[in-house]
């Protein structure tokens, strides 16, 4: 299927590895001008070999961090005019209700939620005036259902969620969507690292914690990045100009609930 993307220019930030760049690869794939981010020259480097390898195309590389205003400023300075936003970051990682402090929740709303509304806010007004736009947010499972180990996620996630909630029927009316990916259990370093820590805590192996992991998704297996990535690029499609304000789960059909 031709998307209708190519040539438009996308920013897909946090991408030099996992779900970001099997984003910022589909959308390469598509024909679109990508800006890929990171925190690491190196790691950058690795993806941006590996997205022309498997697109063809060439990413440009914006080494920055977008938990800072500076490195938004950057981020936003090497692509000013694009067409599809792509917000991604790392999440806090689980723990304990009772040991968080004060500065854990203030920095996972500003990891999970005040980055991506500062980078939409940095596009929105461009996107509007062409009269083409699409944001899509990488956010998490969590966010429709809550589990309090992850509750930093949960709280910073959901509260971008609600306000992009709103600001999707704002801009419909001029060609500009806001649409969440939610993941669950895709095979990529975050679930190694919540191997390791299963690992540790049950005092059993690698393949082991990864079988525990699985046997909680009804699909039975991880899900492939590029799968993700490709729902990432139907969901920036002329095609999919119709749909905004949602949520979509993209979790093996785990998740029990209607709605």
């Amino acid at each position: 299927m031709d998307l209708g993307i190519s040539g438009r220019k996308a920013i897909v930030c946090a991408s030099s590895r996992g779900l970001g760049k099997a984003c910022a690869t589909a959308l390469a794939q598509a024909g679109c001008a990508v800006t890929i981010n990171g925190r690491t020259r190196e790691s950058l480097d690795e993806a941006q070999a590996d997205i022309l390898a498997a697109s063809g195309r060439m990413v440009q590389i914006v080494q920055a961090d977008i938990n800072t205003a500076e490195g938004r400023a950057k981020l936003l300075a090497a692509c000013p005019d694009a067409d599809i936003l792509v917000n991604n970051n790392d999440g806090p990682p689980p723990g304990k209700f009772m040991d968080w402090e004060e500065a854990d929740f203030l920095a996972a709303i500003n990891a999970n939620m005040l980055a991506a509304t500062f980078m939409i806010k940095g596009v929105l007004p461009g996107m509007r005036a062409r009269r083409f736009g699409r944001i899509v947010n990488i956010t998490s499972a969590m966010v429709k259902s809550p589990r309090l180990r992850m509750g930093l996620s949960t709280a910073s996630r959901t509260a971008l969620t609600a306000l992009c909630k709103a600001l999707s029927v704002d801009c419909a009316a001029d060609n500009v969507t806001i649409n969440n990916m939610l993941p669950e259990r895709f095979d990529t370093g975050r679930q190694v690292f919540m191997a390791k820590k299963i690992m540790a805590e049950d005092g059993i192996d690698y393949e082991a914690a990864r079988k525990k992991i699985t046997d909680t998704i009804a699909a039975r297996r991880f899900g492939r990045p590029e799968e993700f990535g490709d729902t990432c690029a139907f969901l920036c499609s002329v095609q999919a100009g119709f749909i905004s304000g949602q949520s979509l789960q993209l979790d093996g059909g785990s998740y029990p609930g209607l709605f």
